[in-house]
Order: C-alpha cells, then structure tokens, then sequence
C-alpha cells in the first residue's frame, strides 16, 4: 500500500456504535475528515501587501479572532496575526492561493498530510469540547462561523465551528498527535453515545 494513501486516523477511526447510545436518537456522529488540502499562509513581516485587498476564491482574509471566511469550497482561518489556514477539498487550492497572495509577499505552506482531523456532529458536541479544554464556547463568545487555537487534553488543536444546526465542530490537530487526539475525543463522546461514520 502506498503511504500517501494512509489517513491519519487510519488505524485508530472505528465505525459502529459506542458508549451510552441505546435508545437515543441524539448521539454524536465522529468521523475522519480526509482528503482535505490545507495550507498555511503567513504575511512576510517585510511585506507591505494590503491584505484588506485579498481575496482567495473571491473570500477575503480574515482579520482578527475568532472570524473565519467560507463559502461552499473554501475555509479561511484566522489563527495569528497575518497568519491563515485555507481549507478546501479542492486539489487546485494551491494555485487559488497564489492567484492572490504573492510568493513574495507571502509564505506558502502544504500541511495537508501533517494533521490529523476529527468531525464531531450533534447536539452535546460542546459537551465533548469542554471535557479536554479550556475554550470558552458559550454562545456569546464561540459560535458558528469562529475558530480557535486552544489544548485538548494537553494536545494542541484548532476548532473550526463548521455549523450550528446541527451543531458540527471540525478539530484540527498534528497528524503525529492523531492516535492520542482520537481517543480523547472519543473517550469524552462516551457519556452521550456517539456513532463512528
């Protein structure tokens, strides 16, 4: 088997029911988001690009914590000062960026194969993100359309808050890390009974 076919959570991603499900319509659906392009991109401190005059597939950057920008194909992070992830399906996100963003200006990084990342749908979903971190997701601080870069049980991740109805968060974290992230979450999922899909 060739290793670029290997996701992250290959070996650890179980299908089926676990935990306190029984006669609850309500569970938690986990699964592994794959096949996902990510890059980082980060303004040159030397650079004097106007980032308030980007757009990357007519998004524009975010500009502060927690804001995302998004439409069907395309995810813009803030997590820093001048600093994003773009996330797409789309294998052509790599020339999108640099339509827009200048190799000069810019620093373009691949980190498609580098993380490990874990969608947890429902209604307890916040539930299972305070069990291992510190994030304030009250709703008048954390809702949908925000991320953030926070620990989950010691690991670091960043939380993409994809939808509010249904509740459906998307949690990032370093592919090597993958293993030990799963079963925090999982573990956490327990309580509420989730499905593996």
């Amino acid at each position: 088997m060739n290793d670029l076919n290997i996701s992250a959570l290959q070996f650890d991603h179980k299908i089926g029911l676990f935990g306190d499900h029984e006669g609850k319509s309500n569970i938690l659906k986990i699964s592994e988001i794959k096949n996902l392009s990510i890059f980082q991109v980060a303004k040159f401190k030397k650079s004097e690009a106007n980032i308030g005059k980007i757009n990357i597939d007519g998004l524009p950057l975010p500009l502060k914590y927690p804001q995302i920008a998004f439409n069907q194909n395309l995810r813009i992070l803030w997590i820093g000062p001048n600093t994003w992830f773009c996330i797409s399906p789309n294998k052509n996100l790599h020339d999108l960026i640099t339509k827009a963003c200048n190799e000069n200006d810019f620093a373009i990084t691949d980190l498609s194969h580098s993380r490990a990342v874990i969608e947890v749908k429902g209604e307890h979903s916040l539930d299972v993100i305070k069990k291992g971190s510190p994030l304030n997701v009250n709703a008048n601080v954390f809702n949908e359309g925000n991320c953030a870069n926070t620990t989950y049980n010691g690991i670091n991740v960043l939380i993409d808050y994809v939808s509010s109805n249904p509740i459906s968060m998307r949690i990032f974290a370093l592919r090597s890390f993958g293993g030990s992230f799963y079963h925090s979450i999982t573990d956490a999922a327990l309580e509420f009974g989730y499905e593996g899909v």
